[in-house]
């Protein structure tokens, strides 16, 4: 049974910084992509960064955020500073296995960015 469980979301002040992470198991991580996605209200899914082969991000969290993986602990990691009101938003973890085309996503956690 596949599971992507998220945590380390909460409330934090603008500037502030937040670690998320995401502990996967039922499939083999270390042949997955593994994304963040996030969703804020009234606004679509988007992708926040990506790691695999290559390591991507979107253009709103270029040199802010960072993303990684322990192989050995089927955990991925989203290292958020610098942040932004506009960063608020439910934070998804997501896992692609190329081999198969199976996706899969964990239940978000929330992040809200105020003062």
């Amino acid at each position: 049974q596949v599971q992507l469980v998220e945590s380390g979301g909460g409330l934090v002040q603008p500037g502030g910084s937040l670690r998320l992470s995401c502990a996967a198991s039922g499939f083999p991580f270390s042949n997955a992509v593994m994304r963040w996605y996030r969703q804020a209200p009234g606004k679509e899914r988007e992708l926040v960064a990506s790691i695999g082969a290559i390591t991507l991000y979107g253009d709103s969290v270029k040199g802010r955020f960072t993303i990684s993986r322990d192989n050995a602990k089927n955990t991925v990691f989203l290292q958020m500073n610098t942040l932004k009101p506009e960063d608020t938003a439910v934070y998804f973890c997501n896992a692609y296995l190329p081999r198969n085309n199976n996706n899969y996503w964990g239940q978000g956690t929330q992040v809200t960015v105020s003062s």
